[in-house]
């Protein structure tokens, strides 16, 4: 049975669609079948694999709103092993649409029972926001990364975001557990980025992963191609972090008897 990883934190400009492209591809060319479902309005994990976002006549807003199923919904990438559902500008008047309906927090939960188990692994990108694309994106998963970038005000925000999924776990989905928070944008040359590491090391020890992912100049140039770091340049630093990433999950997974 796959594993849905909901990327998330409401600070925009953190790292989560880079981790989104990087982690999915890294863990294809380990051979792991991966979904990756676009939840933010941006779409720019869409167009980051490579599509072209004004072409897409069905994805995570037809999928929300059950006028498409998630089977029907799923596109091919050029990445090896990584399918996307992939999203459109319309999916910003979901939250609008939804705030009506009933068990509206539950539409993309269900939408994703029927392909679950076709995938290891399925990764949503979530938007920069904790709006009802968000919820709807950690109450259908069962675990969540959560990216802080090595920079000033890391912390600010994460407080919410942490009660957030405890409300969650309360109200909607008692088995999310945090999968890991993941230091992004580390420079070693900043005394400031050190700072951070050793400050969310200290607060939240275990939570944290080991990998660490550098400003690496590949990485923010990778997108633009329409490519993941992976096959874009597979010899550099973010490839690197983000293999070694995908290789932490898979083992942690495999120790908690979660690995596919």
């Amino acid at each position: 049975m796959g594993k849905i990883i909901a990327i998330a934190n409401q600070k925009g400009g953190v790292g989560k669609t880079t981790t989104s492209i990087s982690l999915a591809a890294s863990l294809g060319v380990l051979e792991k079948k991966i979904l990756l479902i676009d939840a933010d309005p941006q779409a720019n994990a869409t167009s980051g694999l490579g599509l072209d976002v004004n072409a897409v006549e069905g994805g995570t807003y037809h999928v929300l709103e059950h006028t498409l199923s998630a089977r029907k919904a799923i596109v091919k990438t050029a990445s090896p092993n990584v399918d996307i559902i992939p999203a459109h500008i319309d999916l910003v008047a979901i939250e609008i649409e939804l705030v009506d309906k009933q068990e509206r927090e539950y539409m993309l939960k269900k939408a994703l029972a029927e392909v679950k188990d076709d995938y290891d692994y399925i990764l949503i990108d979530c938007a920069p926001s904790l709006g009802l694309i968000t919820l709807n994106s950690l109450v259908a998963a069962d675990a969540v990364i959560i990216p802080i970038q090595c920079e000033y005000f890391a912390l600010e925000g994460l407080g919410k975001l942490l009660n957030t999924i405890k409300s969650i776990q309360k109200i909607h989905n008692p088995t999310l557990e945090i999968e890991g928070l993941l230091l992004t944008m580390f420079d070693s040359r900043l005394r400031l980025s050190n700072q951070v590491v050793d400050e969310v090391r200290k607060h939240f020890s275990s939570m944290v992963f080991d990998t660490i992912i550098r400003r690496n100049i590949r990485l923010g140039e990778a997108p633009s191609y329409g490519e993941s770091i992976i096959t874009y340049d597979a010899t550099s630093k973010g490839a690197v972090n983000y293999l070694n990433l995908a290789q932490e999950l898979l083992q942690k997974n495999s120790k908690n008897g979660k690995s596919n």
